[in-house]
């Protein structure tokens, strides 16, 4: 039907935004209502618990290609030792490269602010244009968080199982202060089977929507849940909560407790220690010109035998002559892998990697076993910008490997460059002047080890 459209000239076919535009407006004719599908999640919820209601909405969403499982499967995915255990590493095919033709006709786009962003509930319905994707299949359930206002979405790209998004009603920017803990309890208290965290509130640290609060989680276990405590502490006002500096890559501190209360409270006294936490000795400035700099991104999850298990990692967004992108943001070394912030889910240990590494890693795995020639040093060439990791490669596996093993090691080698990208965003270094430090903070918030 899409194709016959096409040769109708219904719309231009040979431009495959307007083509996924014409398939969600076919599929949205087909949708339930949005009070509809409020109703029955919320039927199911009462009647059968919050997993039976999450599992028909996610469903919802994949039958009717809001989340388009297809092309999500096309992705690239593996694992990657390291000191910190296994990272997850994804190559996103998810988003296709735009072509020249798109670009074109974003170009004569009039500017438009609505809706707002990707995330207002006035996407449910919207038609869609050439640079802003169609969501007549696009669904939202109300849920209640803390005495606030916020629905339930899934997210079309699924970047992990049952990827999904809880945005504020508002178009209000991110925030991270006791109300938004509160927030995140509230989440985790009704949808125990969920992780929730939240993306950091200041630019470089946070995550590519600053302008709307929201939250993601999911249905996943993700490597850095995984993650040991690497030095058990103890805070005597509060018993009931366990708490340790995490062997992590990105400097984090590990709560455990069944108490939400307790936990909350302990979470509020680590970031806003934190928000004005200065140790110059490692870099550490709380601000600059009244400029604030340090702030926390919170990963929250449920397990029935230790009790509420919250991550808190600690974020600085300073910059410098020396890393104009930021003091602890992947360094320049690394951005041939990545360069984007390391927000919420990197922060877990999953990278999401431009598609463009799929080629230009097998190119090199061809390079490593004697297939083509090393042409990155010449002008204008596909793999230029990885130059000088492909100089760094050879000296270390030579031109002869066999094809299987040298894309083995290319994967192997783009997840360690990965745990290196989450080592620069650490606050407080991997060796023993940035653990001490590490101690420093802790005990300043009332901490003592174990």
């Amino acid at each position: 039907m899409v194709e016959l459209a096409a040769q109708k000239e219904l719309f231009d076919g040979a431009v495959n935004q307007y083509r996924i535009n014409f398939e969600t407006r076919l599929m949205g004719a087909l949708m339930p209502r949005e009070s509809e599908v409020c109703k029955k999640f919320r039927k199911l919820y009462v009647k059968q618990g919050a997993k039976a209601a999450t599992d028909w909405f996610y469903q919802l969403c994949v039958d009717t290609n809001y989340i388009r499982t297809a092309q999500i499967a096309k992705n690239i995915q593996w694992n990657t030792a390291t000191p910190y255990g296994e990272l997850e590493i994804t190559i996103n095919l998810t988003k296709p490269e735009k072509d020249p033709k798109t670009i074109a006709l974003e170009r004569l786009q009039p500017k438009s602010g609505y809706p707002a962003c990707m995330l207002c509930k006035e996407n449910i319905g919207y038609a869609g244009r050439i640079n802003f994707p169609a969501r007549q299949t696009h669904r939202i359930v109300p849920i209640t968080l803390a005495g606030e206002q916020f629905y339930l979405q899934y997210s079309p790209y699924a970047y992990f199982h049952e990827h999904c998004i809880m945005l504020h009603e508002q178009h209000k920017p991110m925030e991270m202060n006791k109300q938004t803990l509160a927030e995140i309890f509230d989440f985790v208290g009704q949808f125990p089977h969920y992780t929730c965290g939240s993306n950091a509130d200041l630019p470089i640290v946070g995550g590519s929507i600053l302008s709307h609060s929201h939250f993601q989680g999911g249905r996943y276990v993700f490597p850095m849940q995984k993650a040991d405590i690497a030095v058990p502490m103890t805070d005597i006002r509060y018993p009931g909560v366990k708490a340790g500096i995490l062997n992590w890559p990105v400097s984090a501190v590990r709560l455990v407790g069944r108490s939400s209360q307790q936990m909350q409270n302990v979470a509020n006294n680590i970031l806003s220690a934190w928000r004005s936490y200065t140790d110059e000795s490692v870099g550490i400035l709380a601000e600059t010109d009244g400029t604030p700099h340090n702030t926390v991104t919170p990963i929250l999850h449920y397990d029935e035998t230790e009790g509420y298990i919250l991550d808190l990692a600690l974020r600085n967004n300073r910059t410098s002559e020396e890393y104009p992108d930021g003091i602890f943001h992947p360094h320049k070394e690394y951005h041939n892998i990545k360069k984007e912030n390391i927000g919420l889910i990197e922060v877990m240990g999953l990278a999401i990697l431009p598609a463009r590494l799929k080629d230009q890693g097998a190119q090199i795995a061809e390079i490593l076993a004697g297939q083509r020639p090393n042409t990155s040093r010449e002008p204008g060439d596909a793999l230029a910008v990885h130059a000088d990791w492909i100089d760094e490669l050879i000296t270390k596996y030579g031109t002869h490997m066999k094809p299987q093993d040298a894309n083995k090691a290319v994967k192997a080698e783009i997840g360690t460059v990965f745990s290196h990208v989450l080592e620069n965003a650490g606050v407080f270094k991997q060796d023993a002047a940035g653990q001490a430090a590490f101690v420093r903070f802790m005990q300043s918030v009332g901490f003592k080890k174990a």
